[in-house]
């Protein structure tokens, strides 16, 4: 065995066994240290992407203890009211804007282009088409999401605030906030919204 690989061995054995003896919240720590030690700026990708706001890390591993039902609609509460409606008061853009936004993944990665929109990569996460074959499991189907629900008023705006901020309806959702990091504008936001509930879009075929 070469001498370098032999003591990568030993630290990882070491780390190994220190992991018996050290709670979630103390991994939980180390972890963030290693990620902090090993993420180089590059681009757009800057080190505070590292930071958690106070949902972030109440939602993060804290000794394996589940947030109680009064945290949780704590969080929830506090990401509504973060939530910003069109000035306009127009909720819905072109659904087939919204399928492109929804097909494209690009944006925000240190290699895209920070002046280029991003893209919200619905498809990583749910069927959204009758059409597509391959798709993500990580969320809910969204077909017939507008059918189901109907296109009122309460609707549109439930769903628009979905899309900004998903916690503010399911606290530690995985869902990004699209809206809230500024990932997605106000017009993709709308658009996104009218692709969910538009009757001519695929969701609703």
């Amino acid at each position: 065995m070469k001498p370098l690989t032999g003591a990568i061995l030993g630290v990882a054995a070491a780390i190994l066994v220190g992991c018996a003896t050290l709670s979630d919240a103390e991994l939980a720590k180390q972890a963030t240290e290693v990620l902090r030690a090993s993420f180089k700026e590059r681009g757009q990708a800057k080190l505070d992407r590292l930071n958690q706001d106070s949902p972030q890390a109440q939602c993060s591993i804290d000794d394996g203890k589940p947030l109680s039902k009064e945290a949780l609609a704590a969080i929830e509460k506090s990401q509504f009211e973060l939530i910003k409606y069109p000035t306009d008061g127009k909720l819905l853009g072109d659904w087939r804007e919204g399928e492109k936004i929804a097909q494209t993944g690009v944006g925000k990665q240190f290699s895209d282009n920070p002046a280029n929109p991003s893209g919200g990569n619905c498809y990583a996460c749910h069927q959204i088409s009758p059409r597509e074959i391959s798709y993500g499991t990580i969320g809910p189907t969204l077909l017939g999401f507008g059918k189901l629900r109907g296109n009122s008023e309460a609707i549109q705006k439930y769903t628009y605030g979905k899309v900004y901020n998903p916690q503010a309806y399911s606290a530690c959702s995985n869902m990004p906030r699209f809206g809230h990091n500024g990932i997605l504008t106000e017009k993709q936001l709308k658009d996104v919204t009218a692709l969910l509930l538009d009757p001519a879009s695929p969701v609703n075929q």
